[in-house]
């Protein structure tokens, strides 16, 4: 091989005037590449999300029934929707504490119980770890649909299994309890099924964070004479730190919007006006009563309520790692 300057050329070949080193692309064309990559993905997302929200938002301006479905004419009323909304005491007194109650209650349940179930399965050997994991996963594929279903069933007044285990005790009488007739009571159900079906897709998550975590921190807080409790928080925590901000995200656009477990138990579809959350009262302001204006403008008010909370846990999120 011979050279000529830097740049080296295979015998027997010879360089002409005309051949120069390889040439780097514009910068334009550098930062160009990565969106083309993601070009086609974008543009299923704008169809198949930015669009619907587009139309959804459109319609939260217009009083928009079902003669105005018919026709195709449009009427735009500008906020009045929104003021309907916004200034109803419904809203205030029943909807959004029924819809940030539930959400947070359900998020704590969910995050909590999850941790303790990563905790336990980093604790089991190899063989028990996949038989629990799978197991506890199996409540994750279930349906939301059937998991709904067991739990009305499992308090049915009459025949559920809770109250004829209550009444052989004699803590109650044979069908005189109806728990889903109780605000409280339902949101109690609820919250039961939201974090039976929700908490395995956290233990999951932090377990696998969890063996990421290098057990030498854990012998020498050990040997430092840290019990449990302090590992966890100066340890585990710290370490799982973005872990933790994912599910905790995840969890609460899930249970803000929850929809099927709400609707599907006895008064949730429309017979008790007193267990509506936000994504329920949507769907019969839509569905059940015509008004596709004012259902988007509900719609609308909760999917800006996920994005402020998200963004708020975020920054929030964000400070703390700079400090």
């Amino acid at each position: 091989m011979s050279t000529t300057g830097s740049v080296r050329v295979a015998p027997g070949v010879s360089r002409g005037p005309g051949d120069h080193a390889p040439r780097r692309p514009p910068p334009w064309r550098r930062a160009s590449r990565p969106w083309l990559l993601l070009a086609p993905t974008l543009v299923i997302l704008g169809v198949l999300l930015l669009w619907p929200l587009a139309r959804v938002v459109n319609l939260s301006f217009q009083e928009y029934g079902l003669r105005q479905l018919a026709s195709g004419e449009t009427n735009y009323v500008a906020l009045d929707n929104y003021r309907e909304i916004l200034g109803s005491e419904y809203l205030w007194t029943v909807v959004l504490p029924n819809t940030v109650g539930f959400a947070v209650a359900c998020v704590v349940l969910t995050v909590g119980l999850g941790t303790l179930v990563a905790l336990f399965l980093n604790m089991l050997g190899t063989v028990w770890r996949s038989v629990c994991s799978t197991a506890i996963m199996v409540a994750w594929a279930v349906p939301a649909i059937t998991g709904t279903y067991v739990w009305v069933w499992l308090f049915d007044p009459l025949n559920g299994l809770v109250a004829n285990v209550l009444s052989s005790l004699g803590v109650i009488d044979p069908g005189t309890v109806n728990w889903f007739a109780d605000r409280f009571g339902f949101y109690s159900i609820a919250t039961l099924n939201v974090v039976h079906h929700g908490f395995p897709f956290v233990a999951i998550t932090i377990l696998a964070g969890l063996m990421t975590v290098p057990v030498e921190l854990y012998e020498a807080a050990i040997m430092d004479g840290a019990n449990a409790w302090r590992r966890f928080w100066q340890i585990t925590v710290p370490m799982l730190k973005p872990i933790f901000a994912v599910v905790t995200i995840l969890s609460t656009i899930w249970d803000f919007k929850v929809f099927t477990q709400i609707y599907l138990m006895p008064g949730g579809n429309g017979g008790n006006a007193e267990v509506f959350n936000l994504g329920v009262w949507s769907y019969i302001q839509s569905f059940a009563q015509g008004k596709y204006g004012m259902g988007s403008a509900i719609a609308v008010l909760l999917t800006g309520i996920l994005l402020v909370i998200t963004v708020v846990y975020m920054r929030t999120l964000f400070k703390e790692e700079d400090r």
